[in-house]
């Protein structure tokens, strides 16, 4: 008898560990739509935007007879959308794209809702057209908006290269060397994309009010153009970095990016002021912490043999006046993901599982109904 119980004992917890490794993400109610952040859309760097290692969609379910170049943590009816916006522009352009591609998108699809995430950029672009599709629809369009890494606050990067100056045709071979060909495409405007980094108008001089103080001011976080904004944070520091970035950090530029001041006051280009040690994983080689909360941020938390997950953190409070966070939203370490500003996306050398990251993101928002 007791031989029985503990077989069928052992039988019950090989069901139930089974169970965990081999769970997928279910599928979300509304479909996921990616928004790429600046030089991107169908690779950055050379990698495939969006993508792991090997250039496979992050979520491509396998729904194919026998398919293996998939995402096998998702269900196989999951549906997504990558959105493909102007490399190089402003975040008004670019989301007035991105506006325009979701509504599309729902009415060839017959949904009327969508779920949002962005990288970088993307981050500021699903504000905007998150905006955009209110005012056209007259309802709340967006469910989950999920910012990635981006810079919601200013870059000090980006107002380092303005002030460099070094003509039009300097700045595009600097950034053609690090991005590619793809800086000189048809509709590009490298000057815009900078000065939509930087916090405040860059220059009064030229005509129009740019930066990110502006942009947030007109595309705010609101419950009627987003229910449910949140931003996962990423920072690291040393040799674990793309080496591009590491490059860009220690050479050039190093971001003392989680101090705390309701201004600009250092005048680097972000909001808030450094805490004076550039050596403590305060940003991801292109973007401080201090400029990265939206909504609540989200923490990632691996997995061992088992699909990882994502959890809402409340501790750092909700940030929904992006001019004004908290000192603890700028200056609070906790719950960012240890990974520099390209691993999230899928560009090596990395030690990052971009599939089952999404796919735990996926988790995330089915299990919470959207």
């Amino acid at each position: 008898m007791k031989k029985t119980v503990i077989i069928v004992l052992c039988l019950l917890l090989a069901g139930f560990v089974g169970t965990a490794i081999g769970r997928d993400a279910p599928k979300t109610v509304y479909p996921i739509v990616f928004a790429h952040g600046c030089a991107g859309f169908n690779n950055i760097l050379g990698y495939d935007y969006w993508g792991d290692d090997y250039g496979v969609f992050v979520l491509d379910p396998c729904d194919g007879f026998l398919e293996t170049s998939c995402n096998g943590d998702i269900n196989d009816n999951q549906k997504s959308f990558i959105a493909s916006v102007q490399p190089f522009q402003s975040s008004e352009y670019r989301g007035n794209q991105l506006y325009n591609q979701i509504k599309n998108y729902m009415a060839s699809n017959g949904v009327s809702y969508v779920n949002l995430v962005g990288h970088s950029q993307g981050g500021l672009d699903l504000r905007k057209a998150a905006k955009s599709l209110y005012t056209y629809y007259g309802r709340n369009v967006v469910k989950f908006g999920v910012s990635i890494s981006s810079p919601h606050r200013g870059s000090p990067i980006a107002k380092y290269i303005l002030d460099l100056k070094p003509g039009v045709q300097s700045v595009l071979a600097a950034l053609a060397t690090f991005y590619g060909d793809v800086v000189y495409a048809s509709g590009n405007d490298v000057y815009a994309a900078a000065k939509q980094f930087v916090y405040n108008d860059y220059s009064s001089t030229d005509g129009i009010t740019t930066g990110c103080q502006k942009f947030n001011t007109d595309n705010p976080v609101s419950s009627s153009y987003i229910a449910y904004p949140r931003s996962f944070l990423t920072t690291q520091q040393g040799l674990d970095m793309n080496p591009a970035l590491y490059l860009i950090k220690e050479a050039f530029y190093n971001i003392d990016g989680d101090g705390y001041a309701t201004t600009d006051a250092d005048n680097d280009g972000a909001l808030g002021i450094g805490d004076g040690n550039a050596n403590d994983e305060d940003d991801d080689g292109l973007v401080g912490l201090s400029s990265q909360q939206m909504g609540y941020r989200l923490e990632w938390v691996s997995c061992f043999g088992c699909l990882d997950y994502v959890y809402v953190r409340t501790g750092t409070g909700y940030c929904t006046s992006l001019n004004a966070p908290t000192s603890t939203m700028m200056t609070s370490h906790s719950y960012k993901i240890n990974q520099d500003h390209l691993d999230v996306i899928g560009v090596p050398p990395d030690t990052f599982d971009e599939m089952e990251f999404y796919a735990a993101l996926t988790e995330y928002i089915a299990l919470n109904g959207m």
